[in-house]
């Protein structure tokens, strides 16, 4: 955890929660940054609470003018698990009911089309050099594609350093993903010597320790970066954005990955059932349920293999609402 100084009547609370969570193998970092404004809210407006408060909790929670829902739903959500801690251990503290806020509408995965992937990355193969940042002409067409054909997060391959990535025997290494799960990842031939050809240009004079996909002052690439340079690719090749929170976004390549792979397996006559806990330990998934969620999308977006689906697994198959989108 990162030196954040909390304030406030329930600053050891806060601390020793974080903790907990990290312990049992939770990042808790963008928590952790909900709960430090917390405490300085705490400090600036009760400095003498002797309890976590219903006052203090609805305040806290009340939904801000530029706030998105969500964004409330997830502020709210990160204080109930704090007060839920702090009556755990004897403390007096109003815990939010859950679900007291309506959860904004969930987003449903954009599952990218074989022609939209071939254009998409076209168009990554189009990036031209710019001074600003050097290797980038280099790094999106590895980059998207790894997404894609690996079921990575994005986050998994933008952190990936140099040592992670063995060429020669087609393996990623990918150390503390989510909730702090790591797992091999195989490449395949082609993306293997993509890997090889990009590192002999980039990476002839780098240490092992150094990111694999490098940003600025020795740093990995942005979020920021990431983002800006797949709206550009998606609108050059022609694939419609739907504003604000409607996508297609960058995650949904790992979506399409999943999908696409369920629909190949059911073509093939595979057995689902036997090829469902590959797909979520490849994916590095936590819980058989996410995984299990990708059936019901799969079934939706390819009507033509969905009667198959429900014949065969209709008890594995859930309602599709989008609910596992943000935790896959």
């Amino acid at each position: 955890m990162k030196n954040f100084q909390f304030n406030g009547p329930f600053a050891e609370y806060i601390k020793n929660h974080i903790h907990l969570k990290q312990a049992v193998g939770y990042k808790y970092e963008t928590e952790a940054k909900h709960l430090l404004r917390f405490s300085s809210f705490t400090a600036e407006k009760y400095p003498e609470a002797l309890s976590l408060s219903k006052e203090i909790v609805f305040e806290w929670c009340s939904k801000k003018s530029y706030e998105a829902q969500a964004n409330q739903c997830a502020r709210s959500s990160i204080l109930r698990q704090l007060a839920m801690y702090m009556v755990n251990i004897g403390i007096d503290a109003y815990v939010l009911p859950k679900g007291y806020y309506p959860a904004a509408k969930q987003y449903v995965p954009y599952i990218y089309t074989e022609n939209e992937l071939q254009r998409f990355f076209q168009q990554t193969d189009q990036c031209c050099h710019v001074g600003e940042c050097p290797y980038r002409h280099l790094i999106m067409p590895i980059f998207f594609r790894m997404i894609y054909a690996c079921g990575l997060r994005s986050s998994e391959a933008r952190l990936l350093k140099i040592e992670d990535v063995d060429m020669d025997a087609g393996i990623l290494s990918i150390y503390h993903s989510k909730k702090d799960n790591s797992r091999l990842v195989a490449i395949s031939d082609d993306l293997s010597d993509r890997c090889r050809t990009y590192s002999e240009k980039v990476h002839s004079f780098s240490k092992k320790s150094d990111w694999f996909f490098p940003g600025l002052n020795e740093k990995p690439m942005t979020v920021v970066n990431i983002y800006r340079n797949f709206r550009r690719f998606l609108w050059k090749a022609g694939i419609s954005h739907g504003g604000r929170g409607k996508g297609p976004r960058v995650k949904d390549f790992r979506h399409t990955y999943a999908c696409h792979c369920l629909k190949k397996w059911v073509i093939e006559g595979k057995d689902i059932a036997a090829y469902l806990p590959v797909l979520k330990t490849y994916m590095g998934h936590y819980s058989f349920e996410e995984t299990a969620y990708y059936l019901r999308l799969t079934a939706d977006i390819f009507p033509d293999i969905s009667i198959k689906l429900e014949g065969c697994y209709p008890d594995i198959i859930p309602k599709l609402e989008g609910g596992y989108d943000e935790t896959n």
